[in-house]
């Protein structure tokens, strides 16, 4: 899942949405609410980028999936303690699993309602195995142009692809009542999907992440069309009652939300998690009344609303480490004023894509290989992660991050080695040199070589600019930064519109198989923003995607991430560790590792005053 290379990651939204709807869509949702009730809890929090929307067909990055998970919900849930531990969530049990790895099969509880919503005219709407038909079926939608799609088409679910290819082969709206093999509801309450080759992981990784897999309702999408992405609606325990674009989220009690205590167990030995799980036993979720997420995309100003009690969690801008957490441990005003620290490895990967397509900086021949190797080799990931993620990060050799199958923690390869001399030498042997006497490098053919990267007019994203200048003016290669918004810059690197961006992309589960995803042919234009498409990777990718976890797995991984290292379609950085503050009145904050921030979990100690 993308996020912002300055966070501790995704793809773009489409613009429109292919309705089914006859009726008109209402206006949109209010963009102001009113102030919290006396005696309600209210949690305060920042996004340090602003969401795309929240329809879960159609977003991929990071900030409005952490909105649709606490609206909508998927079949299962991570343990809020425990970092592995999946347990059910809309369904009765885990699912029945058979036809070795083929055959998934969910019982869904009973009495689970969506939120009030005027499409139900008026009626109490219950979900039922067929929402979660329906709701699949979305992402296979052409109109819906969903960036997730990929998940499932790499899960092989029977007659889904080939329903999608009718509807765009006769350009008919999506076919959503015909009803296909690999995905059905049984009966008012069971669902089943069927895959045509084994899947291990299919329940366990691909369902597991909740949003953007989660439910909706059919009525709800038909009713407000294309404007779908304003009006999430879901059984889960909030619901979206005030937003101003790029500005502010408030998030209210779900008063459909079914009785549901807080009964997650602590990992053994662990006294922090322990006494959390003890303190919120038995309490009613969601645990707070109210979630209020403001947009802050400075560093400074977002810092400076947490230390002043205007937000109670921040996760930790890198130009704060040394002030908050210096050497390691939480500063004394810190520590003074009750605020605590949790940190966790991220299972990520900070990079940047190069456009396989692009004339300039794409292609598969020995020149345009050794161009981006040059580039790679130029970049000084020791001098980055000290001034850009202040040593909070393990500098990457691949794709494989820490926190996921397949990572090998002694691995050394190219993919971090910084050397002026190489790139200069392979910048020399592919006759990218200075032709005019300018003191700037040439293409081969005597055209300009001009980088363009995609960047944002935050001060991070700055910084970021200022060390890929400086980088590039060593190996005398010119550079130039497109400027935008980080939600246009998305939109425009699904479309294959960037010759170049940072980015990170976060796991939401702990296999690899989705940062291996990010060089899957099949895949361009949803996770795999290079466009990177090599048949040998792709061989071994879908090779790996059908086996058990075993050192043979990990090893068909471990060549994904060596070719991907050889073609050089993304430079690796770092994987990111997070570091969150949180203040004293926070009760039982623990950040999950693969879970979307789910706010359920937690409490806070005040109400508000009369």
């Amino acid at each position: 899942m993308l996020k912002a290379l300055g966070a501790a990651a995704a793809s773009g939204v489409a613009s429109t949405v292919g309705a089914q709807a006859s009726a008109p869509a209402p206006s949109a949702r209010p963009q102001f609410a009113p102030p919290p009730k006396a005696g309600e809890k209210v949690f305060r929090y920042a996004f340090l980028i602003a969401e795309t929307g929240f329809d879960p067909a159609q977003i991929s990055d990071l900030y409005s999936n952490n909105i649709v998970q606490n609206i909508c919900e998927g079949l299962m849930e991570y343990e809020h303690l425990q970092q592995a531990k999946i347990r059910p969530l809309t369904c009765e049990a885990m699912p029945e699993i058979t036809n070795d790895f083929k055959t998934f099969t969910f019982k869904i509880k009973k009495g689970i309602f969506f939120a009030d919503d005027a499409a139900f005219k008026g009626q109490k709407r219950e979900l039922t195995a067929q929402d979660y038909v329906y709701s699949f079926k979305r992402f296979y939608d052409p109109a819906n142009k969903s960036p997730n799609l990929y998940q499932l088409e790499n899960a092989k679910i029977i007659g889904l692809t080939e329903l999608r290819k009718q509807a765009m082969a006769d350009k008919k709206p999506f076919p959503y009542d015909v009803e296909v093999d690999g995905l059905k509801a049984l009966d008012r309450y069971t669902l089943q999907f069927n895959l045509a080759e084994s899947n291990p992981r299919f329940a366990l990784v691909t369902l597991a992440q909740g949003a953007p897999f989660v439910a909706v309702a059919r009525e709800v999408v038909e009713m407000y069309g294309d404007k779908i992405m304003e009006h999430p609606v879901g059984t889960g325990p909030y619901r979206l009652t005030a937003w101003k674009r790029s500005s502010k989220m408030v998030l209210e009690r779900n008063p459909n939300y079914r009785q549901t205590e807080y009964d997650y167990e602590a990992p053994p030995g662990d006294a922090r998690k322990a006494a959390i799980a003890a303190k919120l036993k038995g309490k009613k979720m969601p645990l707070v009344d109210r979630v209020e997420v403001a947009v802050i995309e400075e560093s400074q100003p977002r810092y400076l609303a947490f230390m002043n009690g205007e937000t109670d969690m921040i996760e930790l801008p890198g130009e704060f480490i040394n002030i908050a957490i210096p050497n390691n441990k939480l500063a004394p005003n810190l520590v003074k004023a009750g605020i605590t620290w949790d940190r966790v490895d991220n299972p990520d990967v900070a990079m940047t894509f190069f456009n396989m397509e692009h004339p300039l900086v794409g292609g598969y021949t020995p020149e345009k290989v050794a161009l981006r190797r040059a580039i790679a080799l130029a970049q000084n990931e020791t001098e980055r992660n000290r001034q850009i993620y202040r040593n909070q990060g393990v500098i990457g050799q691949g794709l494989i991050p820490h926190n996921t199958f397949g990572f090998d923690k002694d691995l050394r390869t190219p993919m971090s080695e910084f050397s002026i001399a190489k790139a200069k030498a392979l910048l020399d042997t592919y006759g990218y040199v200075d032709k005019n006497g300018d003191g700037w490098r040439e293409q081969p053919d005597g055209k300009p070589l001009v980088l363009e990267m995609g960047s944002q007019p935050d001060g991070l994203s700055r910084q970021m600019a200022e060390l890929w200048k400086k980088y590039m003016d060593s190996i005398n290669i010119k550079i130039e930064f497109k400027i935008a918004k980080w939600p246009e810059n998305l939109k425009s690197s699904r479309a294959g519109k960037l010759m170049m961006w940072g980015v990170g992309w976060n796991g939401g589960s702990p296999d690899s198989d989705t940062f291996a995803a990010l060089g899957y042919g099949p895949n361009k234009g949803g996770a795999n923003h290079s466009r990177f498409a090599f048949p040998k990777f792709d061989e071994i990718y879908v090779k790996q995607r059908a086996m058990a976890d075993s050192p043979e797995r990990a090893a068909l991984l471990q060549q994904c991430s060596r070719l991907a290292t050889a073609y050089m379609p993304y430079k690796i950085h770092v994987h990111r560790q997070r570091s969150d503050l949180v203040q004293p009145r926070v009760i039982g904050w623990v950040k999950h590792p693969f879970q979307r921030d789910t706010w359920k979990w937690f409490d806070v100690a005040d109400v508000v005053k009369a």
